[in-house]
This record gives C-alpha cells, structure tokens and sequence, in this order.
C-alpha cells in the first residue's frame, strides 16, 4: 500500500478499529479484505452489488460511507451514512461529524447542523464542536467572505486528479495521475489511478497556462510526487513524496509506504542532490511544504506524535547551516481534530491551510490566518465562496501582487477527480460604517445632554469620547467587521458599557445607551460589588496585575467612593480550590493588594481603604479540592468562587 500526497489530507488512515469482524456473505468478506487493504474502489463496487440485492448490515453501510469519504466523494458518501442512520441512530460521535460534513455535501445544512449539535453532546472537548459552538451562525460569516475571487478552469486538467500547485519561475508545477504513455502502467489502489508526478505549465503572457509537460526526471519516481516549493532564488526545492530514495521504498509496521519531505538543488538547470529531511519517519506521514516569506521557516501536514487530529500543521526552523530544529506544533487555534493540511504562505505573512475542522461549506475549506497575529489573538477566517465549496477545496496560492492564484477542487463540473482552477482576487469594496446612537435616561426615556459617551476597541483602549449635546446624540466612525465597547456616564447615573460588533458591509450600527439613575441605597455593610453589578474581576492565569476589563468594573467602585468622600471599604479577593491552599492565599493577597493599588493610583486615599485575601477559605457552594486540588465541579461553579467583595466598612 503507498499512501498518495492528496489522499494523506483527505483519507488519513486511522480507523482500523472500525473492521470489526466479517459477515457470514462471501461478497461482503472479500470487500471487508478489500476495505482493511485501502483498496476503497474495489470495495466499494463489491458492497454495491450486494447491497443491490437487498442486503442491509450496519457495518456494510458504514464501511461503505467511510470508503466514498476516503476518496473524498463526500455525494455518494452522504447516501450510505443515511442509510447507516436510518439502521440505527447511535453511532460512535466521530460518525456525527462526518455525515455533517457529507450532509454538507448535498447542500442539508440545517441536517448537517442538528448532526453537528449532537456530535458536541458526544464529545465533550473536542475542538471541532467548540469551534461550531461558538460560530453557529458560520454560514452568514462564510457568506460576508464570499464574492472576492472570480473562478476559472486552469486549463491543464485531465480525466485524473490533478491537483497542488506552486510557483516556480515563470511556470506552475502540479502532481497529476494521468497516464504517461509508459508500457507498465501502476496503479495507486485507494482509487485505482496512476501514481502521481509532477509537471510544469507555463504560464503565457495573456496569463493562461500552456500544455504541461513531464517536470523532471529525477525527482519524478514510480511512486507519488506532489506539492514542491522553491526558494526564490530558484536553487532549492522541497517536495513531498512516498517513502522512496535511491531506487530503495520503506514500509511503516502495517506494510504502508507513507509520504516524506525531500529537498532537491538545482545545478546548472539539473536538479540534483535529492535527499530526505531528517524529522521524516517510517512511522508517520510528512507533506505539503510552505516557506516562509524570510524563508527560515518551513511548514508542511503530519500526523507525527503531538497530532491534535488527523493531521495537523507543523514548523521548523531552517538553520543558516543547514541542520533543522524541532518540529513544532502550531496548535489553536489552527490545528482541530480533523484534517489541516496545505499550507500556504502568501507575501503578506498570510497563512492559508485546507481543514474540515473549521466550520465550512463541507469538506476541506480554505481558511487564513495572520501569521504576525499574537497566538491568542489569532483569528481564522473561511475565505468564503467561490473558492470554497460544497467539496473539497484546498492547495491556495497566491501571487499577492497581482492578485491572481490557483487552487484545486473535486467540485461538481470538473473534468477529474480533482482539477486545478485559477482565480483572481477581485479588489476588495470600499467599506464605511457608522456607529450611532443616542443617550437616555432608563426611567424616563429622557434624551441626556452633557453625557460622556467613550468608544473602546476590543482590548480596552480608548479610541475617542464625546460630551452630548441637546440632542444627546452621539456618533463615531468606525471599522466594519470589528469589535468595540461603548461606554456611556454622567454624574449621579449609573455608568453603562456595551459590547458593540460592527458588520462587514458598509452601513450605520445603532448602539443606544441608557444609564439607571443612582437610587440604590448604600450603607455600612453594602458589598459594592453586588450593588453595582459588578461581575468577577478576571486576572490572567496565576497574574494579579489589573487587566483593562478588570479596570473598566473598578471604575464603578471608584465613581460610588469619588461620590462618598468619606466612605471607606474593605476589599476581599477570594479563589477557587484549584491549587494548593497556601497558593491560593499567597494568589488572592496579591489580587486584592493590586484591585487596592489601582484605586489609590486613581485618586483614592490610601486610609480609606484595606485589603485582604482569603484564598480559597470562603467557597460559596461545595467545590472543594483538597486534599487533591481536583473537582468534578463544572467551570460555572468554580467561577462563583472567584469572586471579589468591597465591603463598605464606614460613611463618615
């Protein structure tokens, strides 16, 4: 068995688990043999004509869904997991997700969303279901990406899969499975097409491609080649193919041939020197190289040890002596437990990767990242339709200077298995919005003049304040698609912050505020914190330095004691029981300390405040740790005892 570059990202091989048994029919024990050897095609002809005949078994209907899955024939695959379903309706939670993602396929998403919710029910943890669960409306988002490409046949495409394509010179290469011509044609049984090789099409001065041809006899074998990159002084190239160097192949333990990273150098037109990359394995599968815009990095797909899912995008260093460092994985928000694959790294540190993780149109979507993005902050964005489609849609590149790129696709209308289409990035529309509103009192409706109105970005910092006038209107400029918080005060009011998304196409966001009038009475013993609405400090993990939100609740107690001059509080920190007792205590003196810190650099008289933690010695409910530190406690709980208090001690 040799394990094909293309079907490495869409078909990795890990559910041997699944091959349970044989029935008692012949037909269906020789397509069980069949399926076991990855032969998926003649398996699949052989279910078929059994199941032509009448034949129902939950286990043929799943080995058949997951053989067209395998191939990436997600149409057909949505047929035989209806069927599976229809039989019984409780499966293993991975099956919930791939027929979502064949429901996809036919274009069901309301189906593929119930799937989907059930899925997340089953498999409490995994990425894939936090990802829908927080981006539910996925669908409008993927569609406010839409409609910034213009698609077109490449061109080049045969009646075989023909896919990944690179920039080289004046020339695109590809891996393609048509037939060469030779007298012994081998097959790639997973899906009975030839092995791949690489060709070059040049690419003409009206921009289309010219006839391809065969790319180079020594990196071109009889098994798989795919997906090279170059450096851009042309002299060195990177490229995956099957476990195979020197006319000598290696098996993994199950008799596979898996895919390796090699690196070729060009001498006088000849490339020469070809060598595999030292982190590859027998035991694993390494492909789909990127460089880096300073080409000191190298990204590529594997399932080495530290894959979160099927495969996952990783990174190495290239060092000026030519050794490599450690792999790393890129981890979240990138990786989920399906397939990333295909990286790609634009001129504008733009990263673009292949996933079916990430909430799509079905199958492998395009998505991109900011590689300059902090980690935390990161966002990764579907780049929407056409690219993107109900199929599997991966290998993106793009020239970002002139906007033009290909990518490779099995959607319906193409003349292979896969083909390779080009595309121009259209320039992006002019995108104005306005945020607008206007000031009232919440009891009586009354617009506010002379209200302090504060726009914030997503990270607290403030952007712009206005005073309003008669009219109490207020109005900002700002950016579509981004986050901001509003922020409305005025003496003897209650100060009121929203959190405000503006939408991607041009238009007015209404944000209204309305601020409560001071009436809650406040005395010795009032727990400010409870008056005021005021929800739990958040501190980074094991940090007691005052984060930007943390300040904007702190500045409610300080307006109350800026009110009441004479007004003295005690301010109490308290934990969870998630570490040992003494951290704990150490932890919420030192929050408690900083929450007294940052008053007093307001203008807060130190002797009018005290300031103590109590650990995890006060929980409010009966999630206690010790004497292990663990709890069965869901997040919600442990979180009611994180809390902090601002005890009024005294008025005068």
């Amino acid at each position: 068995m040799k394990l094909s570059a293309k079907h490495f990202v869409c078909c990795t091989v890990f559910l041997v688990s699944t091959l349970v048994g044989y029935t008692q029919k012949k037909g269906v024990t020789i397509a069980d043999k069949k399926f076991e050897n990855y032969s998926y095609v003649d398996a699949i002809a052989i279910y078929e004509k059994v199941a032509e005949k009448g034949y129902k078994d939950e286990k043929m209907f799943r080995k058949l869904g997951d053989s067209y899955f395998f191939i990436a024939d997600l149409i057909k695959a949505e047929k035989w997991y209806t069927a599976l379903f229809d039989m019984n309706a409780v499966q293993e939670p991975e099956y919930y997700y791939r027929y979502s993602q064949s429901l996809k396929a036919v274009g069901n998403y309301s189906k593929a969303d119930k799937m989907l919710e059930q899925f997340i029910a089953k498999s409490a943890g995994d990425q894939r279901g936090k990802l829908f669960a927080s981006q539910r409306d996925y669908l409008k988002d993927i569609k406010e990406n839409s409609g910034l490409y213009e698609i077109f046949d490449a061109g080049i495409n045969s009646a075989y899969s023909d896919y990944g394509s690179a920039y080289y010179n004046n020339t695109i290469l590809f891996a393609s499975a048509r037939d060469t011509g030779g007298v012994a044609k081998k097959v790639f049984k997973w899906n009975n097409e030839s092995f791949t090789n690489l060709y070059s099409s040049e690419i003409s001065t009206q921009g289309s491609l010219v006839k391809p041809e065969i790319f180079n006899k020594n990196i071109n074998s009889r098994f798989h080649e795919s997906t090279p990159v170059f450096t851009k002084d042309g002299q060195t190239m990177y490229f995956t193919r099957n476990n195979y160097l020197n006319g000598k192949r290696q098996n993994d333990s199950r008799r596979i041939i898996l895919l390796k990273l090699y690196k070729a150098t060009n001498e006088n037109g000849k490339w020469v020197n070809v060598e595999e990359l030292p982190f590859n394995s027998n035991e694993y599968s390494v492909a789909h190289p990127a460089l880096s815009v300073d080409e000191k990095t190298l990204y590529f797909a594997s399932d080495m040890p530290g894959t979160k899912g099927m495969s996952d995008l990783f990174s190495v260093s290239i060092n000026s002596n030519g050794t490599y460092g450690v792999p790393k994985n890129l981890g979240l928000p990138i990786n989920t437990e399906s397939r990333e694959t295909f990286p790609y790294i634009a001129q504008d540190n733009k990263l673009y990767f292949a996933s079916d993780g990430h909430p799509g149109l079905g199958g492998l979507d395009v998505f991109v990242t900011d590689l300059l993005a902090n980690t935390g902050s990161a966002t990764i964005e579907n780049i929407g339709a056409p690219i993107n489609s109900t199929q599997d849609d991966f290998s993106f590149v793009i020239d970002a200077e002139n906007r033009k790129g290909f990518v490779t696709s099995n959607r319906e209308g193409g003349l292979g298995s896969d083909d390779i289409y080009r595309f121009n990035k259209l320039p992006v529309p002019v995108c104005v919005q306005v945020l607008q509103g206007v000031i009232k009192d919440q009891d009586t409706g009354l617009v506010m003049a002379n209200a302090k109105v504060s726009l914030f970005d997503a990270n607290f910092n403030l952007i712009k304040e206005i005073t309003t006038l008669l009219s109490g209107a207020y109005t900002f400029e700002v950016e579509c698609g981004k986050v901001y918080y509003l922020r409305g005060e005025k003496p003897e009011y209650e100060t009121k912050e929203n959190k405000i998304v503006i939408a991607k196409v041009s238009g007015e966001t209404q944000g209204p505020l309305e601020l409560e009038p001071r009436k809650r009475a406040v005395d010795v013993g009032t727990d400010l914190a409870n008056t005021l609405n005021i929800p739990i400090l958040y501190f980074d993990l094991d940090k007691s330095f005052i984060r930007k939100d943390a300040a904007f609740e702190l500045e409610k107690v300080l307006a109350v004691m800026q009110q009441y001059p004479k007004m003295t509080i005690d301010i109490r920190s308290h934990t969870d029981c998630r570490q040992t007792i003494a951290y704990n205590q150490a932890l919420s003196d030192r929050r408690a300390n900083a929450t007294k810190a940052w008053l007093i650099k307001n203008g807060i008289a130190a002797n009018r405040l005290t300031a103590k933690g109590y650990g995890e010695s006060q929980l409010v409910n009966d999630c206690g740790c010790e004497p292990t530190n663990k709890s069965n406690c869901t997040e919600e709980q442990h979180q009611a005892n994180r809390r902090s208090e601002f005890l009024i001690v005294s008025m005068q």
